[in-house]
C-alpha cells in the first residue's frame, strides 16, 4: 500500500529534511501541502489543513510541521478525519495536548507518531548497547550551536511554546532518554532568559536516577565558531563519547562506530511501519524533562538578544 502523504508548515526543515526523505521512499506518495507561505511544487498546496482536507480526501497521513504551539489544532483536525499524523518535535507546546492527541488516535484506529529525529543519529543505537553492557559512573552533555547560524529570524522559539533553546537541547534529552537503561530526572536548573525574550537563551540542569547518577546537561545558544553536541559518560568500560549529535561513538579516544547521517529516511521509514502495524509511537520523556526544567529552574535575566 502506498502512503498518501501530505505535509502542513512548508519551512527550512521540510525542505532541508522531509522532503528529501519522502521523495526518496517509495512507501510514500506525497500527495498535498498546506502553509501560509511556503508552497512544494507539483503538487496540489493550500493555504490551511482544514482546506486540504476537504479537497484531497485521499490522504492518508499527514506531517505536521508548523511551529509547536499550532500544531494541537491541526493534529486534532487531521486525527478526526482518520489521518494518520506524525509530529515534528517537539510534538506540542505542552504534555497534556499530546496526551490527548494520543487518545484520539487510539480512540480512530489511526497512528500518531512523535519523532525525535536525534534519535535516528547514526551511532545512538550502538551508544544504548554499549551503556547496557556496563555501570555508568557519570554524563555530561553539551549542546550548544549559534541561534544565528540555525534559527535565523525565526520569532517563533523565542515566544511562549517556542521553547527556545530547548529546541535543540531537546534533540540532546531525546538521545539520553533512548541510550540509558533507567529513567533520569531534573534536580536542580538554571535558565537563562535574555532580557527582551520569552524563551530562554541557555539552560544548565542536574539530573539523577535511583542509582545515584552524576548527570550535567548545558545548552548553550549563544556559541559561535565549532559547534558542539556531545554527550560523554564515564563508565566501568571506559569513557564513551557519543558525538556530532549521534553521529560518531568513541570509546577511550577510539572511533568504533560511524556513519553517514539518515535521521529523517529512518524516521519516514518507522512512520510508515507503524502506520502498517496500526500502532502508535508517543514518548514524550524529552517533552516531560523540558517541562520538569521549566517548573524546577531558577530563571536568570541576561543581555538583551537581537537577532
Amino acid at each position: 500500500m502506498t502512503i498518501h502523504l501530505a505535509i502542513v508548515g512548508i519551512g527550512k526543515i521540510v525542505r532541508d529534511q522531509h522532503l528529501p526523505a519522502v521523495a526518496g521512499n517509495a512507501d510514500y506518495r506525497l500527495v498535498a501541502a498546506a502553509s501560509r507561505n511556503g508552497r512544494v511544487e507539483g503538487i496540489e498546496n493550500f493555504g490551511t489543513i482544514e482546506a486540504m482536507l476537504a479537497a484531497v480526501p485521499s490522504i492518508d497521513a499527514v506531517s505536521l510541521c508548523m511551529p509547536p504551539q499550532y500544531r494541537y489544532t491541526a493534529a486534532v483536525q487531521a486525527l478526526e478525519a482518520g489521518k494518520h499524523v506524525f509530529l515534528e518535535k517537539p510534538p506540542g507546546a505542552t504534555l497534556s495536548e499530546v496526551e490527548d492527541l494520543a487518545a484520539r488516535a487510539d480512540a480512530k484506529g489511526v497512528s500518531l507518531f512523535a519523532s525525535w529525529h536525534s534519535r535516528h543519529a547514526p551511532a545512538v543505537e550502538a551508544a544504548r548497547a554499549f551503556l547496557a553492557g556496563t555501570r555508568v559512573r557519570s554524563m555530561r552533555v553539551s549542546w550548544k550551536e549559534d541561534v544565528r547560524q540555525w534559527h535565523p529570524g525565526q520569532d517563533w522559539i523565542w515566544q511562549p511554546g517556542g521553547l527556545g533553546v530547548f529546541d535543540p537541547g531537546i534533540n540532546a534529552l531525546s538521545i539520553v532518554t533512548r541510550i540509558l537503561a533507567q529513567p533520569v530526572f531534573a534536580t536542580e536548573a538554571t535558565l537563562e532568559f535574555p532580557e527582551n525574550r520569552d524563551a530562554p537563551i541557555a539552560a544548565t540542569i542536574r539530573f539523577s536516577d535511583a542509582d545515584g547518577l552524576d548527570l550535567l546537561a548545558e545548552f548553550d545558544w549563544r556559541q559561535t565558531g565549532p559547534q558542539s553536541w556531545d554527550i560523554e559518560a564515564e563508565t566501568g568500560a571506559g569513557t564513551m563519547r557519543l558525538s556530532g549529535g549521534g553521529a560518531t561513538l568513541s570509546v577511550d579516544g577510539m572511533t568504533v562506530h560511524a556513519e553517514p547521517e539518515q535521521e529523517y529516511p529512518s524516521l519516514y521509514r518507522h512512520f510508515a511501519a507503524l502506520v502498517r502495524a496500526g500502532r502508535s509511537d508517543v514518548d514524550l520523556a524529552p517533552l516531560r524533562h523540558v517541562a520538569d526544567a521549566f517548573m524546577l529552574g531558577r530563571r536568570e535575566m541576561v543581555e538583551a538578544f537581537h537577532d
